[in-house]
């Protein structure tokens, strides 16, 4: 508890207001320039501020909170509070909106009580989690569940890989931590399902295990560096397969090889199917994505190839 705090991010936000008057006046009429003069005016756009709430958790003494980008992007003015009521503004240090992890650093010389992330790569569909939040601004709500799927592919991103879960999730749980039963940070609460707004019970955490290299990488240059192919694939489907004369769906199809890219320069053609990378088989299209996106920058990896009906190292 002491860990995880709420987050208040202020936004400025322009709103048209509506003339009152929908009418015009005739041309050379006495109250034309009045009335013109008036709409402008009702007609300006007026700023206001708008506060949107979330959760985080801090994961070092010196302050360093971890949230979601969608909890603090835009923001002006970022404020966290912890669960005794101190409040502490903080600043940005990095954010990836494609994974939607977000480091800040609270504007404190204090000592902070920090959490640990865990291996999310040992937690099973059956675990028993805890969610702690500031769901519709109630601070220090915990909530507890199973973990109900793991790998789950939402489509909200290139990089999905989400561990769903029961434990109840409502808005303003963004950011906040999934804990195992030892205490650790196994995800960080991102989305919910839901067609009312409210929880349904199908919650989707990041992985601590995918979350701790952005983490780092954010902390490190204030963004993240990925790997990078080059490539633009598609599905295997089953008449792709067949005509290529592959035994099963799998893979991703190059369908096109960007000029100047690794994946050029490696010989990569279009109308090849990469079904490994780096040793780690690829089942479906969408997993080629995050295989390359967590592999070291400027490292050589290894592929295998189908081409003209066998297997092609490179």
């Amino acid at each position: 508890m002491p860990s995880v705090v709420n987050i208040a991010a202020t936004r400025v936000v322009e709103a048209r207001t509506q003339s009152p008057f929908p009418f015009q006046f005739p041309p050379g009429s006495p109250f034309e320039d009045f009335f013109k003069e008036f709409n402008q005016q009702q007609g300006a756009p007026q700023k206001r501020k708008s506060t949107a709430l979330g959760s985080g958790f801090v994961i070092s003494q010196d302050g360093i909170v971890i949230t979601n980008n969608h909890v603090i992007q835009g923001a002006e003015g970022i404020l966290v509070k912890f669960t005794d009521g101190k409040e502490y503004e903080a600043k940005l240090v990095g954010t990836d909106p494609v994974s939607d992890i977000a480091v800040l650093k609270i504007q404190s010389s204090n000592k902070f009580k920090p959490v640990a992330l865990g291996d999310s790569g040992k937690s099973r569909v059956g675990d028993w989690v805890l969610a702690i939040g500031n769901p519709f601004g109630l601070g220090g709500t915990v909530t507890s569940g199973i973990i109900s799927a793991i790998n789950r592919d939402i489509n909200m991103g290139r990089y999905d890989n989400f561990i769903q879960t029961d434990a109840s999730i409502n808005q303003g749980n963004s950011g906040g931590p999934l804990f195992n039963m030892n205490g650790e940070v196994v995800g960080i609460n991102t989305a919910i399902f839901s067609q009312s707004g409210g929880s349904v019970g199908i919650g989707f955490a990041i992985p601590a295990n995918f979350a701790k290299n952005v983490i780092e990488q954010l902390r490190k240059y204030g963004e993240t560096r990925r790997g990078w192919l080059g490539v633009r694939i598609q599905e295997v489907t089953k008449e792709i397969a067949d005509s290529l004369g592959m035994k099963e769906e799998m893979g991703a199809l190059v369908a096109d090889v960007n000029e100047k890219s690794p994946a050029k320069k490696a010989g990569i053609k279009e109308g090849d199917v990469i079904i490994e990378f780096n040793g780690i088989k690829i089942d479906t299209m969408r997993k080629l994505p995050k295989v390359v996106g967590e592999a070291p920058v400027g490292k050589e990896a290894t592929l295998k190839i189908w081409r003209d009906k066998k297997v092609v190292n490179k």
